[in-house]
């Protein structure tokens, strides 16, 4: 009997039980990407800094099913524990039953299950029985995940084609996503969908990013005093580094992190206290039923 445990399992056997890795990226034309920065070491980065997401504005402009094909074999690459890939990809190519299970309209959809079914499945043809029925198989599984999907974003930028990762299949009645796509009720968590295509007009600036103090800590976590705080209230607030949406100001706030947190993440709320929908799934699902308080 296989059953994942709160303890590792050996983790080290002849080396770590983490393979894989990215696919090599080769060098392409980047006439549809950031301008060229000389102080970036290769294409590969590039290519990363080069990233932004299109908000479901994309064109009509159709992925090839080369492309698609290409995307595919580069996100399997991604590291993955113990090499179980534990997760799956739904794609889709039609834009009406994208836009049913995103919220956005597009051309190609690759849905990124945390899912276990394969593996449960494959034990029981061997004749083991095989339990994924704790939150650290939903974590590990997640990670997984989460790695194959970017992996697949960059993949995608090295063709020219951009992306946007949403977690709007969580919003609404998540049970249409089971209901449209066929899941499996147990084993399996739909994590995030990757939309895949081209945009319709170019954005006018890409998002920035803090990359610094509050991100990057160096031997140990360190919390931020009140000039590092202040700082960081001075970029956000700063429209030429494009951090946050530029039209806090207009909104009759001071800072853009006052919009941020009075109007986008409504703090002054109450502690969540109801179990949420995605809890509920993730009992259904069968990550959580075998936990005990």
């Amino acid at each position: 009997m296989l059953k994942m445990t709160t303890t590792r399992r050996r983790f080290v056997r002849g080396g770590m039980a983490v393979t894989g890795g990215l696919a090599a990226i080769p060098a392409l034309s980047f006439a549809d990407a950031a301008p060229a920065d000389d102080t970036l070491p290769n294409d590969t980065f590039r290519i990363i800094h080069s990233l932004r997401s299109i908000h479901g504005d994309f064109s009509d402009k159709r992925v090839s099913d080369t492309d698609v094909k290409a995307i595919l074999e580069a996100t399997v690459r991604a590291a993955n524990a113990s090499n179980t890939q534990s997760y799956s990809i739904v794609v889709s190519r039609d834009p009406d039953k994208i836009q049913k299970v995103t919220t956005y309209r597009a051309g190609c959809l690759f849905l990124y299950c945390a899912d276990y079914t394969r593996l449960i499945d494959q034990g029981k043809h061997l004749g083991y029985d095989y339990y994924a029925d704790n939150l650290e198989a939903f974590v590990t599984s997640s990670t997984n995940t989460i790695l194959a999907a970017q992996t697949a974003v960059i993949a995608a930028k090295s063709l020219g084609i951009d992306s946007l990762l949403t977690n709007g299949i969580h919003r609404g009645d998540m049970e249409r996503v089971w209901e449209i796509l066929d899941l499996p009720q147990k084993s399996c968590f739909p994590l995030i969908a990757l939309v895949l295509g081209y945009p319709r007009s170019e954005p006018p600036s890409k998002r920035g990013r803090l990359k610094g103090t509050g991100i990057v800590h160096y031997e140990r976590y360190r919390r931020l005093n009140k000039e590092e705080l202040d700082d960081i209230v001075r970029q956000y607030d700063d429209k030429t580094l494009h951090i946050g949406t530029d039209d806090w100001d207009k909104r009759g706030h001071k800072h853009y992190l006052d919009w941020f947190y009075k109007e986008w993440a409504r703090a002054g709320a109450k502690p969540t206290t109801a179990e949420g929908q995605i809890l509920r799934r993730l009992r259904r699902s069968g990550f959580v039923d075998a936990q005990q308080a």
